[in-house]
């Protein structure tokens, strides 16, 4: 039939015309008439939907909408691999491979900043893709996955394979993205990395299509069924028409690797997408079984990650902000300057003594990274262009009710103490609402200011009153019916959470989420710690005198406990359930927690060891017992290994659990 044919040819032609400007880089047909041929495509495709090809690139389009992503156990499971900091590392690593293999060839390629997925495809066709997840268990993508203009749904061989690869979302993509976001005031993404982890778990695959993501794919399951070398692979995967980055370099010696890695770090500055590193396998795949694996890694291949990027910028001011619990917190204003892929205009100076242990200055160009690529820093000065800036002075009130600040002995911050102080108040109602207290939904920070400055919001219990101004709230310009409903609702659902979590919300300093269910799971609920002592509360295993002495004087406010008071009236739990400790083998095991893990949050992580008797600290010493290492460990997992403590993948953690 006609119709057929010619929904058969203008499949041929779209896909083509895909594959050279996405996967080649070499447009061949103008958008013009691209958008022309999917259009006729997408009509010819609703009137004769029996038509439809399994590869068809309207599927590009997105349109699913999922409830859920299932999890997929992988028939082969996604390993991580060992990293390298420094040249040193790359050298025992090389000096390892040698002692095994005489004169080893090794093949170094790029590590997109991404988030890695496995694709399968059956006689040729796509079929399925899913996430890494914890290496062994991922989730199903594939609807999503579809999208990717540049992924082939239909190989030009017939082949039942699995491969491997990295999903990411370009620069380009990311900036159009971050602007939309600004203009309709949505939280902008840090980085290309969080835009494409965010998109690709977005349950209406339309909007991950309009994201652009892309992917590069860099391996393949049971390679040696096709070839021999992971160079061959590349070259394979292309053949098939994946996209596979060109930026690989096969290495005969130690000093070779070397060199191309300096090769990497110049050009990865001008490149159009992200990268972190440098992957390097043995590129013979059949010597990989003889040099072996780890528990959780391959012994013939390494992850090389690049030193976090560091440029120069003018500081113009040093401004101060007001926390929830008072502290002030200079902040160094910058001139714009693009750092490891976002612009960065603001960066903490944390308090006076690192300000003055690095004699920053107003109008001093100062060297600036990203901590853990994500958190803007002050590193130093450039000493060489300073002239005759005037040394820093701390401010001595507080910036906005003027109150005189006041630092406490053997601490370096400066607090202000009014408790009315509007800048302590508006951010005790943030932290109250956030997700990591009591999460109420709809009530973010712009919501918070907004109610603040309209006079609906001045204390905490203001919130569980909103209701009762529903008539006048949904004419606010910018909310509306649908979103007060929500709001109301989340309000509303936030008064089922358990005691711990309001003791958090309620911004005690020095009380954060491990110290509220301690307190509680002693004293049973929120009124018994009005009467408690500062001895009773030490008594607690991990409660000195400073957390204790704070709670003591929280709870000896009038005002404070009018508050709580209230907010039992309104309707909040003010009792607790306390935990009874598991009988396990981490009982009484003291473990620190590293780098990013797939499968939990680190706070779901860390109640989970908790019920089963352990102790959860933030850095590693001779009494440190494991150390859970997730994907991006950094110094801590250095000082494990050098103190010789044992390292648990997150897959052996969730077995041993």
């Amino acid at each position: 039939m006609e119709h057929t044919k010619r929904i058969e040819e203008l499949t041929n032609i779209i896909n083509e015309a895909n594959y050279n400007y996405h996967t080649l880089d070499n447009p061949t047909i103008s958008d013009y008439e691209y958008d022309k041929l999917l259009n006729e495509l997408i009509k010819l495709e609703e009137q004769y939907p029996n038509n439809k090809l399994p590869n068809s690139p309207t599927q590009k389009i997105g349109g699913v909408i999922l409830d859920n992503f299932k999890k997929v156990i992988h028939s082969v499971p996604m390993m991580s691999l060992s990293n390298a900091f420094n040249e040193t590392d790359l050298v025992i690593f090389y000096n390892r491979i040698s002692k095994i293999i005489e004169n080893p060839i090794l093949v170094s390629e790029l590590k997109i900043d991404g988030l890695a997925v496995s694709l399968k495809y059956v006689d040729g066709l796509f079929v399925s893709a899913a996430t890494r997840g914890n290496g062994i268990e991922g989730e199903d993508i594939t609807s999503n996955v579809k999208t990717i203009k540049s992924l082939p749904l239909k190989l030009p061989q017939p082949l039942t394979i699995e491969v491997r690869g990295e999903i990411f979302m370009p620069q380009n993509s990311f900036h159009k993205l971050n602007e939309e976001r600004m203009a309709n005031e949505e939280p902008l993404f840090a980085n290309p990395r969080n835009a494409a982890a965010g998109t690709i778990r977005q349950l209406d695959s339309s909007v991950v299509a309009s994201r652009n993501l892309d992917i590069f794919v860099y391996t393949l399951v049971d390679p040696l069924n096709h070839v021999n070398k992971q160079s061959e692979v590349l070259g394979f995967l292309s053949k098939l028409q994946f996209k596979v980055n060109k930026e690989y370099h096969l290495n005969s010696s130690i000093d070779d690797l070397l060199n191309n890695i300096k090769h990497y770090d110049l050009i990865r500055k001008n490149l159009p997408y992200d990268t972190d590193g440098v992957v390097v396998k043995v590129d013979d795949i059949n010597l990989h079984e003889l040099i072996g694996y780890t528990a959780k890694s391959p012994r013939w291949a390494i992850a090389y990650k690049f030193a976090p990027e560091e440029v120069i910028t003018k500081l113009n001011d040093i401004t101060f902000q007001v926390g929830r619990t008072g502290v002030i917190t200079p902040v160094a204003e910058l001139e714009p300057v693009l750092v490891s892929g976002s612009v960065v205009a603001r960066a903490t100076l944390h308090n006076e003594d690192f300000i003055n242990d690095r004699d920053i200055r107003i109008n001093d160009y100062v060297y600036l990274r990203k901590a853990g690529e994500i958190i803007p820093e002050v590193i130093k000065v450039d000493l060489s262009k300073r002239n005759n800036q005037t040394e820093f002075l701390m401010i001595t009130n507080c910036p906005v009710c003027n109150s005189v600040l006041v630092r406490k002995e053997n601490e370096a911050d400066h607090y202000c103490l009014n408790e009315a102080c509007p800048a302590r108040n508006i951010n005790a109602l943030i932290h109250f609402a956030s997700r990591v207290a009591m999460d109420i939904d709809g009530l973010g920070q712009r919501v918070v200011e907004t109610l603040n400055s309209l006079g609906y919001l001045n204390k905490i219990s203001d919130i569980y009153k909103l209701e009762q101004y529903y008539d006048e709230l949904i004419t606010i310009e910018g909310f509306g019916n649908k979103s007060i409903d929500k709001l109301i609702k989340g309000i509303n659902k936030s008064k089922e959470n358990k005691a711990d979590k309001l003791l958090f919300a309620l911004g005690i300093k020095n009380v954060g989420a491990k110290v509220a269910t301690l307190l509680l799971n002693h004293f049973g609920n929120l009124e018994n710690l009005f009467t408690a002592t500062i001895e009773e509360m030490e008594q607690i295993d991990e409660i000195g005198n400073v957390i204790a002495s704070s709670v003591y004087e929280y709870f000896n406010n009038e005002s404070n406990l009018e508050i709580i008071k209230e907010l039992k009236e309104l309707g909040l739990n003010l009792e607790y359930e306390k935990v009874l400790v598991i009988e396990h083998i981490f009982n009484k095991k003291v473990i620190v927690l590293t780098g990013t893990l797939t499968n939990y949050s680190r706070n779901e992580m860390k109640a989970l060891l908790e019920e089963r008797g352990a102790k959860v600290t933030g850095s590693v010493s001779k009494k440190t017992d494991y150390v859970l290492a997730g994907e991006d460990a950094g110094s801590k997992l250095d000082k494990a290994n050098e103190l010789n403590i044992k390292v648990l993948s997150e897959t052996e953690i969730m077995e041993m659990l």
